[in-house]
């Protein structure tokens, strides 16, 4: 029986045993963005370093940050003319909020028919644990004929805020051949996807000033400027009626989609009448000279994702408010620069705000898109890897939201990323009830076993 044999077998007599270590995993409620889960923060990474250990990694532990710690661990002695791959994970999860939305409490996972419940167990407990399951399944009946590091982080839930400072110090230990990042995932559970494009973002706060104080609308309406009215007024100018930004320069360095590319992206199943009636809406929007799937992943866009402005309560209240404000984000694709984009809505905002009133622009976030060589060797292995499972060629898709760290990786490592995962878009990540196919994680668990047994041959090709 071949090491991948003996390694297969191995997933099927240990199926049992990897769920219930996923369900103590997701059991500990590590969320980054709530202080009073710091504890809980340090028990998930604690939890990941004593698993390292066990799984023969023993240098594996925890690297303190400003923000929440990075577990660190990597091959020891290290294989000599092997290649090396990183694989990247984070075992911060979101806030389980609504709670009162769940079937069960959301740290105590539970199994109905195929499926785990419970918060992070797909975002991306599991991700890391089919990853760590894959290892070890090697590990128990062969050799693994590449070096390992592992980078998961605790912060991706916030922005990974703290990660770049990380790379910067530590990159002497993080040089690899290609980045393993399971933090994306499948469109279906019979259609393997790989992500080899995802958008950056740019996102602002954007406040009209008007009177010093909310005035009454009967005594001042017709002589004072509505801030409220004034933002939506520029707000309306920054898109013509087919969804185009009309910020002059927006699109300047805006890298097109070669033949090619659009055609491994039509095969992506998305019909325009069946996503609108998902989404609830009565027709698609946007730029029409692009398909819907091309708008989602390629193409940069404008949004305004909160208004708020005077009296919002029961009833009438008649004045004129003192202020409003706007949040807005744009995703971004490659060549587009974060920077750029706030001095070009800058600029829009000083050539058509109205004198009536004062305006102030805060920039909140920003992370450049990223996008990767299809046909880079990791690319390839893992195309492979998941045709062997699934039995079909993968699609590729360029991803409509933003993973900041392989960006991150790709400047100050230089190195590229094999993405994928094995959670599915019906897996409420982000919501309550958040689950996971459990048939298509032990898939996947197989999948990277192939990918790590077989990358070697395919950066000597």
């Amino acid at each position: 029986m071949t090491n991948k044999a003996q390694a297969l077998r191995y997933v099927d007599i240990n199926r049992q045993a990897f769920l219930n270590a996923l369900k103590e995993f997701a059991s500990i409620p590590s969320i980054s963005t709530e202080p009073e889960h710091k504890e809980d923060m340090h028990r998930a990474a604690n939890w990941l370093v004593s698993e390292l250990k066990r799984l023969g990694f023993c240098n594996a532990n925890i690297i303190e940050t400003p923000g929440h710690p990075v577990v660190l661990a990597y091959t020891e002695p290290r294989l000599t003319d092997a290649p090396t791959v990183l694989i990247y994970g984070h075992y911060d999860v979101q806030p389980p909020d609504p709670c009162e939305e769940w079937k069960n409490p959301p740290f105590e996972p539970w199994q109905e028919g195929d499926h785990l419940y419970g918060r992070g167990v797909s975002d991306m407990k599991g991700q890391v644990m089919a990853a760590l399951k894959a290892v070890e399944a090697i590990n128990a009946t062969g050799t693994l004929p590449v070096n390992i590091i592992w980078l998961i982080e605790g912060e991706e839930e916030i922005g990974s805020p703290n990660l770049g400072q990380f790379l910067e110090q530590h990159r002497h230990l993080l040089n690899a051949d290609v980045a393993l990042n399971l933090d994306t995932g499948m469109i279906a559970p019979d259609q393997p996807t790989i992500t080899y494009g995802l958008r950056g973002v740019a996102a602002f706060e954007l406040r009209v000033y008007g009177p010093n104080r909310d005035l009454h609308s009967g005594l001042f309406g017709g002589v004072v400027h509505n801030p409220a009215q004034a933002l939506c007024e520029l707000i309306a100018g920054m898109h013509d009626t087919s969804g185009k930004v009309l910020v002059p320069g927006f699109y300047d360095h805006v890298r097109p989609l070669d033949d090619e590319e659009r055609q491994e992206l039509a095969r992506l199943p998305l019909k325009e009448v069946e996503l609108a009636h998902s989404l609830g809406v009565p027709q698609l929007y946007g730029e029409p000279e692009f398909s819907p799937v091309e708008r989602i992943g390629a193409r940069p866009t404008l949004e305004i994702n909160g208004l708020y402005s005077g009296y919002t309560g029961q009833g009438s209240k008649t004045i004129i408010p003192a202020w409003a404000m706007a949040k807005i984000s744009t995703r971004l694709v490659p060549d587009q620069d974060p920077e750029d984009i706030h001095q070009k809505l800058r600029a829009y905002l000083e050539a058509n705000c109205p004198p009536t009133v004062r305006w102030e622009l805060i920039a909140l976030a920003g992370s450049p898109a990223s996008i990767t060589d299809r046909h880079h060797p990791g690319v390839r292995a893992l195309a492979q890897a998941l045709k062997n499972v699934w039995g079909k060629e993968p699609l590729y898709r360029r991803e409509g939201g933003s993973v900041p760290v392989v960006g991150m990786m790709q400047r100050i490592l230089g190195l590229e990323s094999a993405l994928s995962g094995f959670g599915l878009p019906d897996d409420h990540i982000h919501s309550p009830n958040e689950r996971l196919h459990l048939p298509t994680w032990y898939r996947g668990i197989q999948a990277v076993i192939e990918f790590l047994l077989s990358y070697p041959g395919f950066t000597r090709a």
